[in-house]
C-alpha cells in the first residue's frame, strides 16, 4: 500500500511558494519547509489500557532567509490564504531577520542544484485500515499468548506506535515532498521467582505499517523464555573478556562509539576528539562504518532533509580509517564541506543540528558459528539497553539486558545480568578481529542531542569479536 500524501500540505503547498517568491524579492536566498506529521500509541499492559497521539506529531512551517553572510529563521504554523497577507507574513518575516542576532561568522551565499523529486513510501498494511479497538485487540492477545507460556510472569505489556511522516520543502531551484510511514513496537514481560524479579523488553521497527503487529507474534516465546531464564542470571563477573556482540548490541556501540562524535557541529564547538583524526587509524582494518538516510532502509530513510538536501550515504570509518563526518548545510558551509543530509529538527520550530540517520557498521564475512568456536572463554552479548559516550575523551559505556558465557568455543546455558561494557572507543575498536556475514538494524527508540532535540534513528551491523571490559 502507498503511504498517502497530506492534504495538508497539498493545499498549502502554492501558498508557500508565493510566500517564498516574496521573500526572494527581499533576500539572496529564500526557502521553507513545511511538516505534518500525524501518529497514534497503542499500549497495553495487565493493567492499563492506553491511546495516545505518540509524542511524534507536529503541523508547521519554518523560513530560512540569507542576507549578507547571514542565515535567519522563522517558525510558523497559521496560514492566511490572501495575497495581502502573504506579503504582511513576507514583511513581518523581514522585520524579525533584521532584529535576529547571532554569530560573528559569515556563511557564503548558498548556490542550490535545480532537483524537482516528490518520494512516497509503500507498507504492507496502513494503520487507518485496522480500527483502534481491533489494534489494541490484537496487542491484548500478544500479552494474553505470553502468561500463557508460564505461570512465572508478574506483568506483561505490549505496544505500538506508528507516525505518518509529510513534507514538503520549498525554494527557487527546490520543489521536493515525501510521505512515509515508520512504525516501532516491543513487548516486555516481568518474571518473578522468590525474591528474584527480571524484565525482558524486545523491540520492534521499521518503515512498516500494522505487518509490525505479525512481526511480534513471531517472538513471543523466545522472549518470555529468555525472561525466565534470566531468573538464574548471576551477577556479570568484572574483567576483560573476548566478546561477540550482536547486531543489536553493536548498533549501540555504533551509535554511541562515532555516533555523537562524528556530528561536525562538534567539531565545531571543540566538543569531539574526532577531529583530530579525520584521515588517521580509529578501529580493526576490516571495520567499515557508514550512515546516511540512502545508507539503507529503515527508521531514518528519507529523501531529503529539513534543510532541503538529498539524503545521503557517508562512509564515516573506511578500513579503520576515520574518513568523513556527518553534517547539517551550516556546520558544513562553515567548514568548507558539502553538507552530507543530516540536518534534522526535532519540530518545524526547533533548530536544524547535525544527526545521526542510519549509522551501523558493514558486514564482514566470517561465520557466526566460527566467530564462537573461536572464543576460549568469554560471553555473547545480545540485548541492547542504552549508551553514553564522551566525545571529547572518547570514554563509551553500553548497557545489555544479559549475557551467556561461552566456554571452548560454545555458547552455554549461563547467564550473566546485566552487563555493562566500558572503555576508550579506539582500543574497543581496533580490539575486532572478527565481522560477520549477518546484518541487522533496529530503530525502537529515540536519539537526543545531549538531553534534548529527540529524532528516530536506527542503528545496527553484523556480529563482531573484540576484547572488551565488563562489569
Amino acid at each position: 500500500m502507498q503511504v498517502p500524501v497530506s492534504d495538508f500540505l497539498k493545499g498549502k503547498k502554492p501558498w508557500l511558494k508565493k510566500l517564498v517568491t516574496r521573500l526572494n524579492q527581499r533576500f539572496a536566498y529564500a526557502s521553507a519547509l513545511g511538516t505534518d506529521v500525524v501518529g497514534k500509541r497503542y499500549y497495553v499492559s495487565d493493567k492499563v489500557t492506553s491511546i495516545s497521539d505518540g509524542g511524534w506529531g507536529e503541523r508547521g512551517f519554518v523560513v530560512r532567509v540569507y542576507k549578507d553572510g547571514r542565515y535567519f529563521e522563522y517558525a510558523f504554523n497559521q496560514l492566511p490564504e490572501e495575497d495581502t497577507a502573504i506579503e504582511s507574513l513576507a514583511a513581518q518575516i523581514t522585520e524579525s531577520a533584521g532584529k535576529q542576532t547571532g554569530p560573528a561568522f559569515l556563511y557564503p551565499e548558498p548556490v542550490e542544484e535545480a532537483i524537482t523529486q516528490t518520494y512516497q513510501g509503500e507498507v504492507e498494511q496502513l494503520p487507518g485500515t485496522l480500527g483502534p479497538d481491533k489494534i489494541i485487540g490484537r496487542l491484548q492477545e500478544i500479552t494474553k499468548k505470553m502468561h500463557e507460556i508460564t505461570s512465572l510472569l508478574v506483568n506483561t505489556s505490549a505496544a505500538m506506535s506508528y507516525a505518518h511522516v509529510s513534507k514538503i520543502f520549498v525554494s527557487d531551484k527546490k520543489d521536493l515532498e515525501q510521505h512515509y510511514l515508520w512504525s516501532d513496537a516491543f513487548i516486555a514481560p516481568t518474571a518473578r521467582r522468590d525474591d528474584v524479579t527480571r524484565g525482558l523488553y524486545k523491540s520492534f521497527s521499521g518503515l512498516k505499517g500494522l505487518e509490525i503487529l505479525a512481526e511480534m507474534d513471531g517472538h513471543i516465546e523466545t522472549v518470555v523464555q529468555n525472561s525466565v531464564k534470566m531468573l538464574d542470571a548471576k551477577p556479570m563477573p568484572p574483567g576483560e573478556y573476548d566478546v561477540i556482540c550482536s547486531p543489536d548490541a553493536v548498533g549501540i556501540i555504533a551509535h554511541e562509539a562515532f555516533g555523537h562524535g562524528v556530528e561536525l557541529d562538534m567539531f565545531l564547538k571543540n566538543r569531539a576528539n574526532a577531529s583530530q583524526y579525520i584521515g588517521k587509524p580509529v578501529a580493526a582494518p576490516m571495520l567499515e562504518m557508514r550512515d546516511g538516510a540512502k545508507s539503507a532502509h529503515h527508521m531514518s530513510s528519507y529523501l531529503f532533509d529539513d534543510e532541503g538536501n538529498l539524503g545521503g550515504d557517508t562512509i564515516v570509518i573506511e578500513k579503520g580509517i576515520l574518513k568523513a563526518g556527518i553534517s547539517d548545510a551550516l556546520a558544513a558551509a562553515q567548514l568548507g564541506l558539502a553538507p552530507t543530509g543530516n540536518g534534522k529538527r526535532q519540530t518545524y520550530a526547533n533548530k536544524a543540528y547535525s544527526r545521526m540517520t542510519n549509522t551501523f557498521f558493514s558486514p564482514g564475512t566470517d561465520k557466526l558459528t566460527n566467530m564462537i568456536k573461536s572464543v576460549k572463554h568469554g560471553y555473547l552479548i545480545e540485548d541492547a539497553e542504552s549508551g553514553m559516550e564522551d566525545p571529547k575523551d572518547w570514554g563509551i559505556q553500553c548497557m545489555f539486558s544479559y549475557a551467556r558465557e561461552i566456554v571452548d568455543g560454545k555458547v552455554t546455558d549461563n547467564w550473566v545480568a546485566p552487563v555493562v561494557m566500558t572503555g576508550y572507543v579506539p582500543d574497543l575498536l581496533k580490539a575486532i578481529t572478527m565481522v560477520s556475514e549477518d546484518f541487522a538494524l533496529s530503530g525502537g527508540g529515540g536519539c537526543g542531542k545531549g538531553y534534548k532535540e529527540w529524532v528516530k534513528v536506527s542503528c545496527g551491523g553484523p556480529y563482531i569479536k573484540t576484547r572488551a571490559r565488563l562489569g
